[in-house]
């Protein structure tokens, strides 16, 4: 390889510890490597924050698919992101909703799209969902395979 698109990341392959917040957490990107439109997907099955307002911990599924543009979002400081919301107190809305604009400002993709599916809290489970731009003509989305909240039946 000629050039080296990797030269400018500062956390993949360095002992990194979480963020204190979200706000905190830097999200590296890197160069698209393909011309052509495809879809990423990004899971995070065991995904947790806190409660505002009760500082109990919620956990949640979380799922992202986006069409790049320019770039793409690099794994580790994704994952290094998504673990800043550990200690976060946030609602459900507002960390979902927040990690899709997040993304969208970093990498700004042809389109996106984020599902999260949160566990129970007060015996509601609450899926939330947010979209932005549109999805280029011809790319496969499958569905995001995560199933509704059945509880115990």
């Amino acid at each position: 390889m000629s050039e080296n698109r990797y030269n400018d990341l500062g956390q993949l392959g360095q002992t990194q510890g979480l963020p204190k917040s979200p706000n905190e957490a830097v999200l590296e990107r890197v160069k698209n490597p393909c011309s052509e439109d495809y879809m990423v997907r990004l899971v995070a099955p065991e995904f947790t924050s806190i409660c505002p307002v009760t500082g109990q911990p919620d956990f949640a599924h979380i799922v992202v698919d986006y069409c790049p543009d320019d770039w793409i979002v690099e794994s580790k400081a994704f994952k290094l992101f998504l673990g800043s919301y550990r200690n976060h107190g946030d609602f459900h809305e507002a960390c979902t909703t927040g990690i899709a604009q997040r993304l969208v400002k970093e990498i700004s993709p042809k389109w996106l799209r984020i599902g999260g599916y949160w566990y129970p809290r007060g015996g509601i489970p609450i899926d939330v969902f947010y979209s932005y731009g549109e999805k280029p003509e011809g790319v496969w989305v499958p569905d995001q395979g995560v199933s509704p909240y059945r509880g115990r039946g």
